[in-house]
C-alpha cells in the first residue's frame, strides 16, 4: 500500500502544471517516452532524472564570495552554458572567448562537463529491482545498482562516461578555441553513445513488457518474452539475474522444449520418439547431476578462504595431502590483496597459517607450482599475470597473460634444475593471445581452453606437445563448454574438466569433462548450495575429491561475493559422465544397393552394372526428384555414365535461414570452404557447398527435395528457436542436424561448383595491382621492372627498399601509386627505405608513404622493440648476429654496449642471455627513448644503466666482462674507450666493421693489432687474440658486415 501511495502522489505532481523541482524545471524532453514506459508499469515510478548534459560550470574561488553572497546558495557553482542536446562548437567557442565575457575580473574557475543519463526509480520489491538494474547493466549503464532497501527499494541507473575538464578562470581562458572545440567533439561523442544505451534500454524494457511481470515458466507466450530479452540482455547482465534469481527454472529447460517442437514439426509424433535419431539427440538433454558439497573448516574462520584470483598448489608430503593456498584478494575483515599461506587437509578439514619467512608481496592474478619439495610463485600483480601455467616433469611452462595492455601469446619455460628462463619457439596451429584461460598437464601434452584475447572470451581448445613444441588445435564432439575466462581446469584419470567461468550463466554451474580418448565433451550438472559464482576460484585433485576453494567476484548491485570450499565425489562424476549417451551419431557408408527407400517410403531401384559412386549418385538424384527414378533415368542414360560421376554436392536453403544453415554445417565440419557460397537471380535461395559427409548422411537419414515450401509448424518452430537466441556453441550433432532440417535445408548437386580463387603471391598481386595503374595513366611498361621483389616488415609498416618506384615519373601518380600498394601488400602503414644518415647519431631517413607516424611495435626472437623508425635504425640483416649474442651465457657477467641504440644488443643480453647487467651508452635523443621504453617492457629495466651522451666520455671504466661495438662501418674510434671499459684482467670484444670480402683477413689483423697497441698503451700486460670472425650479412657488393670476437686475457709471459 505505501508503494502504491508513493507512486500515485509521484504521477500525480508529474502530471501537473506546476513546474519540477530540477533546476530546469521540466523534463528533459529526450527520455520522456522512457520516463512513461517505467512509469506505466505496476511494479515501477520514476523519483529523479537527467537525460545527460553538456554543460560549462563557474566555480567561486575559495577565498572570493563576492558573488556568492548568498549563504543558502549551493555550492556546485553557476551554469554558464548547458545543453541537453548536442552542443553546438561555435556557440562554445563564442561564448568562452567573447570580449565582453573575458573582461569579467571574477576569479571563477570555468569547468567544462559532460555528464551521462542519471534515473532513480522506486521499486515495488527487491526482486523487480534485481531484474531492473540487470536490464540496465545490460544496456551499457554499469554502474547501475540498488541505492536503498531500508524504507523504500530505490534504483540508481547510470554509467561513467564523465567529462570534466577545467578551462580556466572567468576572463583568464587557459586553453584555446580550438582545444574547446576538441572538447565539444568529445562531449557530443559521449552524448550520441549515452542517447544510444538509453533508446537501447527503451527498447528493451518496451519489448519485454517490463522485466518483473515475466515467470519463465508460466506458459510459451511469456517463455518467448523472457528468451527474447535474453537475446539483448549482455553476459554481465545475464549473471546478475542468474545469482538473484535462485528460484528461476534451468535455462536450459526452453531450448530443450524449442528442439523437441522441431521434431513435432517434421511430422513425428510423441509415439514416434522412440526412433534411434530421437533417442541419440534426447541423450545429451538427459538430467543427471552431483552434488558439491561444502567443506567443514576447522581450526581457523572459514572466511580466511574468502579470495579469488589465488593460487592452490597440492603438497605430496609424507603425512597427508594438503593444498597450499597463497595470496588473492579477499581475506577476513576489509578485502584486500593478500600474501599469506594457509594449509588445508581437505580429509579433516584442518585449515592453518603457514609462517614463511620473507614472504612474497600481496598479488593476486598469479601462478603457483611444486615440483619435488620447492614451491615456485610466478609473477601476478603488477607484472605480467592472468597467466597459465602447468608442470612437466622438471619444468613449468607458462603461457599467455597480460602486462597493462599487452597480452602475450608465446610460451614460456623454467628449466627448474638451472633455473633458466626460455621462450619456446613453437610451431603449428598457435592460440592467439590471451589471459585468464587454464592449462593443464596431462603426461607429455598441454591442454589450454578459453580465456580473453581483449575483445571476447574464447571457447577453444589446444593441445601442446612439450616433446616437439607443436600446438595443435584439438577437434572435439559433444557439448563443447561455452566460452568463458577466469574457469578452472583439472586433469582426472582419462578426463579433463572445467568448472565455472565467466560470463556467469547455469551452464557454468556445471563441470564439463573432455574424454582425452574419444575427444568428447560431456556436460555434468552440478547442485551448489547458494548458486556460487566460480571465477578465479581454483580446483585441486585430492584422491578421488574435487576440491574449490574460493572464487568470487565483486558487483555494484549485489556487493562482493565469495565461495565457500567445497567437494566433489570425481568417482561419481566420471561414472555419470561415461553413462550418458555419446553426443554423435556415426553413420553407416552406403553400399551399392539393389534397392533403397527414398524418404518418403518410394523405393527407388540402384542401376545395376554401376559403380559405387555412380548409384550414390543415382540415389541422390532421385531424392532430389522426389523418388521419380524415372524422370531420372531419362536423363541418365542420355549421357555418358561418367559424365554424371557425382562430383560436388550442395544444401540448398532459403535466404532467411542462410546465415543459421552456413553456421551449422560449419559446426558439424560439413562446409567445403574450398567452394564459395552463391544464390540464385532472384536471392531467395542459397547455396551451401557440403562435403561428402553431408551427402552420406543426407542420403541415410534424409528425405530430400527441390522443393522449399516450408509448413507452417517448421517456420513457427525456426521462429521459436531462432527468438530464444538457441546457442550452437552447448548443441550437440544430433541438435544441429534437426536444426539444419528445420531450416528446410535439402540436398542437391552443385552444377556450378564456383571454386575458390587459389591463393596469389603478394608480388603478383602488387605487379597486377600496378600494371592497372600504368596503363590507366599511360606511363611506359617498362617501370613494373622497378616493382620490388622484397620488403621488410616493422610491426605493421611495409618497408620497400631504397630503389623501389624511385624514378621521378612515380611521383605524378603518387597519390594513387602508395595506397595501391600498400593494399596489395596487406599493409597499413607503408614506407620506403633510406640511407641511414652520415651523423653521429645514425639517424634513420625513413620515408612515411602512407600512414601518420612512424612507431612500430616489432617481436623478434621473444623480444619486444617500440621505437620511431622515422627516426631510428632497426635492420632485419643484424638478427642473426642477435641470436648469436642472445644464446651466450652471460648469467654472471657485465657487459657495456658503448652503441647500444634502441637495444639492438642490450635486449638479447639481457633477455636471453641473462646479463647480470648491462651498461647502454646512447647519443641520439629518439634511441633513448625507444631504449627506456625497451627495457621497461621486457621487464630488465632493474639490470640496465642507461648512459646518455658521447660514449668516448660517459662509458664506465674496469668494470665489463664483455664489450660490444655495433657501429657501422666502423667503430675504430670508441677502441680506446671499448679497452678502458673492460676489467683489469681482461674480457671479450665485439668489433663490428663493413669489410671488402677480399680484405677479410687483413681486415682480422689489424684489428688484432691495434688493439693490442692500445692495451699496451693503456697499461693493460694483454694477450690479444681473434677468437672467431662472423659474417654477418652483404652490407653491400664486395662489402661485408663482420663481427670480430676480440679476446683478451693476461699475458703470461
Amino acid at each position: 500500500m505505501e508503494f502504491a501511495k508513493r507512486k500515485s502522489t509521484a504521477l500525480s505532481a508529474l502530471a501537473g502544471e506546476g513546474v519540477d523541482k530540477s533546476p530546469k524545471g521540466s523534463l528533459d524532453v529526450p527520455i520522456i517516452p522512457l520516463l512513461d514506459a517505467i512509469n506505466a508499469h505496476p511494479s515501477y515510478f520514476t523519483t529523479s532524472s537527467c537525460s545527460g548534459r553538456i554543460s560549462i560550470l563557474s566555480h567561486a574561488a575559495p577565498n572570493d564570495q563576492s558573488n556568492h553572497k548568498n549563504k543558502k546558495k549551493k555550492k556546485a557553482g553557476d551554469w554558464v552554458f548547458i545543453t541537453h542536446e548536442f552542443a553546438d562548437l561555435e556557440t562554445v567557442t563564442n561564448l568562452l572567448f567573447n570580449p565582453s565575457f573575458s573582461s569579467d575580473d571574477s576569479q571563477d574557475t570555468m569547468v567544462f562537463r559532460f555528464e551521462p543519463f542519471i534515473l532513480a526509480v522506486d521499486c515495488i520489491d527487491v526482486t523487480s529491482a534485481h531484474s531492473l538494474v540487470a536490464m540496465a547493466i545490460s544496456c551499457g549503464f554499469r554502474e547501475s545498482g540498488i541505492s536503498s532497501v531500508s524504507k523504500r527499494i530505490m534504483v540508481a541507473i547510470r554509467c561513467s562516461i564523465r567529462l570534466e575538464v577545467p578551462l580556466g578562470e572567468m576572463g583568464r581562458m587557459m586553453v584555446s578555441p580550438e582545444y574547446v572545440r576538441y572538447l565539444v567533439g568529445i562531449a557530443n561523442e559521449k552524448m550520441a553513445a549515452n542517447r544510444k544505451r538509453t533508446d537501447a534500454f527503451l527498447g528493451l524494457f518496451t519489448a519485454s513488457k517490463g522485466p518483473a511481470d515475466v515467470s519463465p515458466l508460466e506458459n510459451d507466450d511469456k517463455q518467448t518474452e523472457c528468451m527474447e530479452e535474453g537475446n539483448v540482455l549482455d553476459l554481465e547482465a545475464r549473471q546478475l539475474k542468474s545469482l538473484s534469481s535462485t528460484g528461476a527454472a534451468e535455462q536450459d529447460a526452453p531450448i530443450h522444449r524449442g528442439v523437441q517442437s522441431l521434431h513435432r514439426e517434421e511430422g513425428k509424433s510423441d509415439e514416434n520418439h522412440d526412433n534411434e535419431e530421437f533417442k541419440s539427440w534426447s541423450a545429451s538433454t538427459d538430467k543427471c547431476s552431483v552434488s558439491a558439497n561444502k567443506m567443514k573448516i576447522l581450526d581457523l574462520p572459514v572466511g580466511k578462504l574468502f579470495r579469488w584470483g589465488h593460487s592452490a598448489s597440492l603438497l605430496n608430503d609424507s603425512n597427508s595431502r594438503r593444498i597450499l593456498v597463497f595470496g588473492g584478494f579477499g581475506g577476513v575483515g576489509r578485502h584486500s590483496r593478500q600474501n599469506d599461506s594457509l594449509l588445508l587437509d581437505p580429509r579433516t578439514g584442518m585449515l592453518k597459517v603457514l609462517h614463511a619467512v620473507g614472504p612474497p608481496s600481496p598479488r593476486i592474478g598469479h601462478t603457483s607450482s611444486v615440483i619435488v619439495d620447492v614451491y615456485f610463485l610466478l609473477s601476478g600483480c603488477v607484472f605480467r599475470h592472468r597467466h597459465a601455467a602447468a608442470v612437466v616433469d622438471t619444468k613449468v611452462y607458462v603461457h599467455g597473460g597480460l602486462y597493462h595492455e599487452l597480452i602475450y601469446p608465446c610460451m614460456h619455460v623454467l628449466d627448474t634444475e638451472t633455473m633458466q628462463w626460455t621462450e619456446i619457439d613453437t610451431k603449428g596451429e598457435q592460440p592467439c593471445a590471451r589471459h585468464s584461460h587454464s592449462m593443464v598437464a596431462a603426461g607429455s601434452q598441454l591442454f589450454v581452453f578459453g580465456g580473453y584475447d581483449g575483445a571476447t572470451a574464447l571457447g577453444d581448445l589446444y593441445s601442446f606437445d612439450t616433446n616437439i613444441c607443436l600446438w595443435k588445435k584439438v577437434k572435439t564432439t559433444g557439448r563443447n563448454p561455452s566460452a568463458r575466462f577466469s574457469h578452472s581446469m583439472f586433469i582426472y584419470k582419462r578426463y579433463l574438466g572445467i568448472v565455472g567461468g565467466c560470463p556467469v550463466t547455469k551452464q557454468h554451474q556445471g563441470i564439463f569433462l573432455f574424454d582425452l580418448q574419444t575427444h568428447v565433451w560431456k556436460h555434468v550438472e552440478t547442485e551448489f548450495v547458494n548458486y556460487p559464482m566460480l571465477v578465479r576460484s581454483t580446483v585441486s585433485i585430492v584422491g578421488d575429491d574435487l576440491v574449490m576453494v574460493g572464487g568470487g567476484a565483486s558487483c555494484y548491485a549485489f556487493g562482493t561475493k565469495f565461495n565457500e570450499p567445497m567437494q566433489v565425489d570425481c568417482c561419481l562424476l566420471t561414472s555419470l559422465a561415461s553413462d550418458r549417451h555419446a553426443d554423435s551419431v556415426a553413420v553407416e557408408p552406403l553400399t551399392n544397393p539393389e534397392e533403397t527407400k527414398v524418404g518418403n517410403g518410394t523405393c527407388v531401384a540402384g542401376l545395376k552394372g554401376l559403380t559405387d559412386d555412380e548409384n550414390l549418385h543415382y540415389m541422390a538424384c532421385a531424392h532430389a526428384t522426389n523418388g521419380n527414378s524415372r524422370a531420372f533415368h531419362d536423363q541418365r542414360i542420355a549421357k555418358d555414365i561418367v559424365e554424371v560421376k557425382p562430383k560436388k554436392w550442395a544444401l540448398q536453403i532459403r535466404r532467411r535461414y542462410a546465415k543459421l544453415g552456413k553456421d551449422i554445417v560449419k559446426k558439424i565440419g560439413w562446409l567445403d570452404t574450398g567452394r564459395k557460397v552463391y544464390k540464385t537471380e532472384d536471392e531467395q535461395t542459397v547455396f551451401l557447398p557440403v562435403t561428402e559427409k553431408c551427402h552420406t548422411w543426407f542420403l541415410d537419414k534424409v528425405p530430400c527435395s527441390d522443393n522449399l515450401v516450408e509448413s507452417p509448424k517448421a517456420s513457427d518452430s525456426m521462429a521459436f528457436c531462432m527468438a530464444k537466441g538457441f546457442s550452437l556453441d552447448g548443441a550437440s550433432l544430433p541438435e544441429l542436424q534437426n536444426l539444419l532440417l528445420a531450416c528446410g535445408a535439402s540436398l542437391v548437386e552443385d552444377g556450378i561448383a564456383l571454386m575458390r580463387r587459389q591463393p596469389r603471391s603478394p608480388q603478383k598481386i602488387l605487379r597486377e595491382a600496378v600494371m592497372s595503374l600504368i596503363h590507366q595513366k599511360g606511363l611506359p611498361p617498362n617501370l613494373l621492372e622497378q616493382l620490388p621483389s622484397r620488403w621488410e616488415r616493422l610491426g605493421n609498416i611495409v618497408v620497400l627498399p631504397s630503389l623501389a618506384f624511385n624514378q621521378k615519373i612515380w611521383d605524378s601518380v603518387s597519390a594513387e601509386l602508395w595506397p595501391i600498394v600498400a593494399r596489395s601488400l596487406g599493409a597499413a602503414r607503408l614506407a620506403r627505405q633510406g640511407k641511414v644518415a652520415a651523423t653521429g647519431t645514425r639517424d634513420s631517413t625513413l620515408e612515411i608513404l602512407v600512414g601518420d607516424n612512424g612507431w612500430v611495435d616489432h617481436h623478434e626472437n621473444g623480444i619486444f622493440y617500440s621505437f620511431d623508425s622515422t627516426q631510428c635504425m632497426f635492420s632485419w640483416g643484424n638478427l642473426s648476429e642477435k641470436l648469436r649474442m642472445s644464446k651466450l651465457d652471460c648469467r654472471s657477467e657485465i657487459i657495456v654496449d658503448l652503441f647500444a641504440g634502441i637495444g639492438y644488443f642490450v635486449l638479447p643480453f639481457l633477455v636471453k642471455a641473462g646479463a647480470k647487467l648491462v651498461y647502454a651508452c646512447e647519443w641520439n635523443p629518439h634511441a633513448l627513448n625507444a631504449l627506456r621504453k625497451n627495457v621497461a617492457a621486457n621487464f630488465v629495466s632493474d639490470r640496465c644503466i642507461i648512459l646518455d651522451g658521447d660514449n668516448r666520455i660517459v662509458a664506465p671504466q674496469g668494470v665489463a666482462d664483455r664489450v660490444c661495438l655495433g657501429l657501422l662501418p666502423t667503430s675504430e674510434d670508441s677502441w680506446p674507450t671499448a679497452v678502458r671499459a673492460l676489467k683489469p684482467q681482461g674480457g671479450v670484444l665485439h668489433v663490428h666493421g663493413n669489410v671488402k670480402d677480399s680484405e677479410e683477413d687483413s681486415w682480422s689483423l689489424y684489428v688484432v693489432q691495434s688493439l693490442q697497441e692500445i692495451a699496451k698503451s693503456e697499461g693493460r700486460q694483454w694477450q690479444v687474440q681473434l677468437e672467431h670472425l662472423q659474417r654477418v650479412k652483404w652490407y653491400a657488393p664486395h662489402i661485408r658486415h663482420l663481427v670480430a670476437d676480440v679476446k683478451c686475457s693476461l699475458a703470461l709471459w
